[in-house]
C-alpha cells in the first residue's frame, strides 16, 4: 500500500531501493505514530473534520494499535511502504472510509517529523535516567576515595597530584555538563511540527496549539517551512550532544584501559569484567572499557554524517533525509548500552590506594615544594630554580602531601555543587508535563 498510489506502476527495482530500511526504521517509530494520530483526529473532531462517532471509533482501534505495538504484535506488511501507511491500511480494514479519513490536513511529511520528535524525546528521557545513575556512581566513588592520591599527568608525563577522588568526579560533573546540552537539543526537539503538512501548511483549519498541548509540547514551530527545515537539523543536534556523552565515557574508558594497565597498576578490573587471551594465559583485558572507548568515538562522528547528509539541501522535503533515520535511531541503543555497561563495571572498580608510596612519584610533589618555599618568602621563580637544582642533583626528597583547599581541587572537591548543576539540568527537562500529557490522550 502507497499513500501516494495513483494507478500507475512502480518498477520493483526502484519501489525495492527508495524503501530501504524504512520498514526496519519505522518499526521503532509506531507507538508514536499512533500517539501522534490520536492528537490529530482530536484537533480534527474539534473544528468540525471528523464526527464525535468517528473520533470514537477511530480512537479505539488506535488504542488498540498502540497496545500490540507496546506487546510486540505490530507488523509492517511486506507491501506497505512504511508505518503511516500501516497504520492507515488497519483503521481501513476495521473501519472502512473512515479509516481513510485520518490523513486529513496532514501530509507524511509533518508525521514522520511528529513521530521522531515524539520518539526522540523519549529515548532522551531513558538516556538521561541511565546518566544520572552513572553520575551517582561517579559521586558516590568520588566521596569514598577523596584521600587515595592518584598521579596526574601532563604530555603523558608525571605532572601534578590529583587523587581518585578528583579523578571519579570529573567525570562526573562531564556528565552534569552533557545534560545540559542534551537539555538545548531536547529544546529545539520539544516544538510541535504537526499542521505544517508538507511544509507548507493546509487550508483546512487546523488548531497546531491543541496538539502542541495534547502531544506535551513545550511550543510549536510556528513557521510551515521551518518545521519541515528542522527535519534532519533536529537529528544532527541531538547527534551532537549524544556525541559528547560519548566523549566523556570513551576518555574515562581510555583513562581505565591505561591505569589498569600492569604498567600503571593504579586500579583492578574484577576477573568477570575482563577477557583473556587464546596464547598468553596471564592476560585480564579491558575489552569492556576498550569498546566503550570505540563506540564513544564512532558516535561522535555522527552529526558530522547527518550534516553532510544535509548540508547542500535546499528547504523543503528531500528524499535525503530518509537515510538519516538508518544511523539516528540506532544512536540511541548505543549510547544507553554504554551507559549501563558502564556503570555496571565501574561501581565495582578495585583502586590501588598505596601508588604514591613508590618513588617513582616523586617529581609529582615538586610544585607542592616551590610553592611552600614560596610561602616562606620566596619569589616563585627562586623557588622554582631551587627545586629544579634539587631534582638535577638527585637531592629532591619531598614531603608526599599537597594541600588544596580551593573550590573543585583534590581537598575541596565541592561534590554538593557538581550535584546541583546536575539536579539543575535535569529538571529543565520536565518529563513529567509530557508524561501527564500522553497519559491524557490515552485515557
Amino acid at each position: 500500500m502507497k499513500l501516494w498510489d495513483k494507478g500507475i506502476a512502480t518498477s520493483k527495482l526502484i519501489e525495492e531501493f527508495t524503501a530501504g530500511r524504512d520498514r526496519e526504521s519505522d518499526l521503532e517509530l509506531a507507538a508514536f505514530d499512533v500517539l501522534g494520530s490520536i492528537a490529530h483526529i482530536r484537533m480534527l473532531q474539534s473544528k468540525g473534520l471528523l464526527s464525535q462517532s468517528e473520533l470514537d471509533s477511530l480512537e479505539k482501534e488506535l488504542k488498540k494499535l498502540y497496545a500490540s505495538v507496546q506487546e510486540g504484535e505490530f507488523v509492517i506488511e511486506e507491501e506497505v511502504e512504511d508505518v503511516h501507511s500501516q497504520v492507515e491500511l488497519l483503521l481501513t480494514r476495521a473501519l472502512g472510509e473512515t479509516g481513510k479519513k485520518i490523513h486529513t490536513a496532514r501530509s507524511r511529511n509533518d508525521q514522520i517529523l511528529v513521530d521522531l520528535k515524539l520518539f526522540s524525546r523519549e529515548r532522551i528521557r531513558k538516556i538521561v535516567v541511565e546518566t544520572r545513575k552513572l553520575f551517582d556512581i561517579l559521586i558516590s566513588l568520588s566521596n569514598s576515595y577523596s584521600e587515595i592520591l592518584l598521579p596526574g599527568y601532563t604530555h603523558m608525563q608525571i605532572a601534578m597530584p590529583s587523587s581518585f577522588g578528583l579523578w571519579f568526579a570529573a567525570f562526573a560533573e562531564s556528565l552534569a555538563d552533557d545534560m545540559i546540552l542534551l537539555r538545548a537539543a531536547f529544546s529545539i526537539t520539544n516544538q510541535n511540527p504537526l499542521g505544517s503538512a508538507a511544509g507548507y501548511g493546509t487550508s483546512f483549519p487546523a488548531d497546531r496549539r491543541l496538539t502542541t498541548e495534547l502531544l506535551g509540547f513545550d511550543d510549536l514551530h510556528v513557521n510551515v517551512i521551518n518545521a519541515q527545515m528542522n527535519r534532519g537539523k533536529m537529528e544532527k543536534t541531538i547527534a551532537f550532544a549524544l556525541g559528547s556523552i560519548g566523549s566523556t565515557l570513551s576518555k574515562m574508558a581510555m583513562d581505565i584501559c591505561l591505569y589498569s594497565g600492569e604498567n600503571f597498576g593504579f586500579l583492578s578490573l574484577p576477573d568477570e569484567f575482563t577477557t583473556g587471551s587464546s596464547i598468553m594465559p596471564h592476560k585480564k583485558n579491558p575489552d569492556v572499557f576498550e569498546l566503550i572507548r570505540a563506540r564513544g568515538n564512532r558516535l561522535q562522528s555522527l552529526s558530522n554524517e547527518l550534516s553532510l547528509v544535509c548540508s547542500n539541501l535546499p528547504s523543503g522535503y528531500h528524499r535525503d533525509f530518509q537515510i538519516i533515520k538508518e544511523s539516528f535511531i540506532p544512536a540511541f541503543n548505543t549510547i544507553q548500552e554504554m551507559l549501563e555497561v558502564t556503570g555496571h563495571v565501574i561501581a565495582k572498580i578495585e583502586v590501588n590506594r598505596n601508588i604514591i608510596d613508590n618513588n617513582l612519584y616523586s617529581h609529582l610533589f615538586s610544585v607542592e615544594e616551590v610553592n611552600r618555599l614560596v610561602k616562606e618568602g620566596h619569589s616563585f621563580r627562586e623557588a622554582y630554580k631551587m627545586v629544579a637544582k634539587t631534582i638535577a642533583g638527585g637531592t629532591f626528597n619531598p614531603v608526599k602531601r599537597a594541600e588544596h583547599t580551593h573550590e573543585g581541587s583534590m581537598g575541596n572537591l565541592c561534590n554538593h555543587l557538581i550535584e546541583e548543576k546536575m539536579e539543575k539540568a535535569i529538571a529543565g527537562f520536565n518529563f513529567e508535563k509530557i508524561e501527564k500529557a500522553l497519559r491524557n490522550l490515552l485515557e
